[in-house]
């Protein structure tokens, strides 16, 4: 199980498979969860718990041809002035529902592009939620930083607010894929943003960048690597390009006779990965690697790393409330997300609602299968133990489950007493393996590439 015909014949070239930011996944969501059932779940999270934050900022000053992500374009302040009213009220919302004594484990800005705020806009909004919800004890403030939509006074303005974490977006260094994925940022503009980060005393930072894009090579993507390695991010996001243009139809912009081939992915992926493994960072999960000290590491080797719709965190929060249009919510009851719409969720907001427009409410075996793809996700194995001291499954049942999985990848995966483990030479495959834990429809809708 070491060369690509294995590979391709499990199917790892041809399959569209979720990326397993949660389970269900947001195609499977239906109208079953409305706004006063929302409403009820945040009255009923426990007084003095901690909860996880997520604003989103849909606005761009231009938008990139390669991004997937529901945002709108804008080079005035007069839309973006008017959301951030709506953020507050929606807030207010929020204020009024919350408990007593409820504080923030993270709180992350992202988009779109929330350093498009200016200075004023950035100190308002953030000292509204901090009104609403206070940082807790070694809470982590997050932002994503555009580096070309970024100075020292905004930069000034989240530091005063208490932002302690910056997640900048790199993609590729490249000049020629820049152009043809219409994302212009040197290097040298990336540098810049990030030592005005650090002059700031913000330690921890966050870095993207895409493999797949179209022109990419292996030199290529070693040149872009090294490059980002120097400015040495605590954590890195390695993410496969999604060239999904039946639904963000600005990536029918990038021409795609100029994209590697999945086999070809695959390489630039096995790339990237050897350069962050030399340069000491620990691989956490199938896409994301970290410095030795960081928290995501820690998790990982303590058994406390998890997924959510930001990719890995160590949070450990078990609610994430998301505030401003499409975000999504997660809740021990189930998912609920807001109008994707900027228009429809202005309008609920502004009529003193939430504009939760639909969700999953958990039933069966929702939880289990969650926690089953969210351990092969994170560790590359399940916990037998840990599963059937917490979940409602006999031991028979669950060794069916293994079974079951096992045959699908021809008796690849391990099987023991202890549990169900990926080997290494076959951690390519985890999102399909993954995927044989899923019990709903894959079909619903057009999952990204499987590498």
């Amino acid at each position: 199980m070491t060369v690509k015909p294995q590979l391709a014949k499990l199917g790892l070239f041809d399959a569209k498979v979720p990326r397993y930011t949660s389970y269900p996944t947001a195609p499977q969501f239906s109208n079953d969860v409305e706004a006063s059932l929302y409403g009820d779940w945040i009255s009923g999270i426990k007084p003095g718990s901690q909860v996880s934050l997520y604003i989103h900022v849909p606005f761009c000053r231009r938008l990139c041809w390669f991004c997937a992500c529901r945002t709108q374009g804008t080079q005035t302040d007069n839309p973006v002035i008017a959301y951030v009213d709506v953020l507050k009220a929606e807030l207010d919302l929020l204020a009024a529902r919350l408990p007593e004594d409820v504080t923030l484990s993270r709180l992350h800005w992202g988009g779109g592009t929330p350093t498009l705020l200016n200075p004023d806009l950035m100190r308002d909004l953030a000292a509204r939620i901090l009104e609403v919800v206070p940082l807790g004890p070694n809470a982590e403030f997050s932002v994503e930083i555009d580096p070309n939509e970024i100075d020292e006074a905004r930069l000034d303005a989240l530091a005063e607010a208490g932002m302690n974490r910056a997640s900048i977006g790199v993609q590729d260094f490249d000049a020629e894929i820049q152009k043809t994925i219409g994302r212009i940022q040197s290097y040298d503009t990336t540098r810049e943003a990030v030592d005005m980060i650090r002059a700031r005393g913000i330690t921890s930072l966050n870095a993207d960048i895409l493999y797949g894009l179209p022109h990419q090579t292996k030199a290529r993507m070693t040149e872009s690597v090294q490059k980002l390695l120097s400015l040495s991010p605590d954590r890195v996001a390695l993410y496969g390009y999604a060239h999904v243009p039946w639904m963000a139809k600005r990536q029918q912009l990038i021409p795609s006779d100029a994209l590697p081939t999945p086999e070809e992915r695959l390489d630039l992926f096995d790339t990237a990965r050897r350069l962050f493994m030399w340069d000491n960072y620990a691989e956490i999960g199938i896409d994301h690697f970290a410095t030795q000290d960081d928290g995501l590491t820690r998790a990982l080797k303590t058994g406390q790393l998890k997924r959510n719709f930001q990719g890995y965190t160590d949070d450990q929060a078990d609610v994430l409330i998301g505030v401003g249009a499409s975000s999504i919510s997660r809740f021990p009851q189930g998912y609920a997300q807001n109008a994707p719409a900027t228009s429809a969720h202005t309008k609920a907001i502004r009529e003193g609602r939430f504009s939760t427009s639909r969700g999953h409410l958990f039933k069966g075996q929702d939880i289990l299968r969650a926690r089953l793809i969210e351990a092969l996700m994170c560790d590359f194995q399940i916990n037998s133990s840990e599963i059937l001291r917490d979940h409602n499954i006999t031991k028979a049942e669950l060794q069916g489950m293994y079974q079951k999985a096992n045959a699908a990848f021809d008796g690849l995966l391990r099987i023991t007493e202890d549990g169900l483990f990926i080997p290494i030479e076959a951690r390519p495959l985890t999102r399909m393996i993954a995927g044989s834990f899923d019990a709903y429809d894959l079909s619903k809708a057009g999952h990204s590439s499987a590498i």
